[in-house]
């Protein structure tokens, strides 16, 4: 795909994407409920990345591993879903689905930034991926 394709088709997941609001509901309430990944994602030690899934800020315990996965693989199956859906590829929807949780990660917390480092957000808005749309 040429980048101004890429580009174009982000556009519409884009769109498809500001539902995520209706369709991870299912998917934050568990992480909310889960002690482990709040304390986590408090702590640093994990954080959003820009493909739409949770990485590991230090090298995570047993523990951990299995509750990032966990939340990985239910937003993976929600991605696959409306993807489908919606006409677009899984990791266009997940890359559109990162721009919009970094954007929603609040003051402390850690996100990837477009060069691939670890970022704690400030009071102002995370670095931003050129891709995102």
């Amino acid at each position: 795909m040429t980048s101004t394709a890429f580009r174009k088709n982000l556009g519409s997941v884009a769109a498809m994407a500001l539902m995520l609001g209706a369709v991870l509901p299912g998917v934050a309430q568990a992480q909310a409920r889960d002690p482990a990944y709040s304390a986590a994602r408090a702590a640093g030690t994990v954080g959003e990345k820009m493909d739409g899934y949770l990485g590991y800020v230090v090298p995570p315990s047993p523990a951990l591993r299995a509750v990032v996965e966990d939340v990985n693989i239910k937003r993976k199956a929600v991605y696959a879903t409306k993807a489908q859906a919606n006409r677009a590829t899984v990791e266009e929807y997940a890359l559109t689905s990162g721009c919009l949780l970094i954007a929603q990660t609040r003051p402390g917390e850690k996100y990837q930034a477009p060069d691939g480092s670890w970022q704690t957000r400030g009071d102002g808005p995370p670095m931003r991926d050129s891709r995102c749309p």
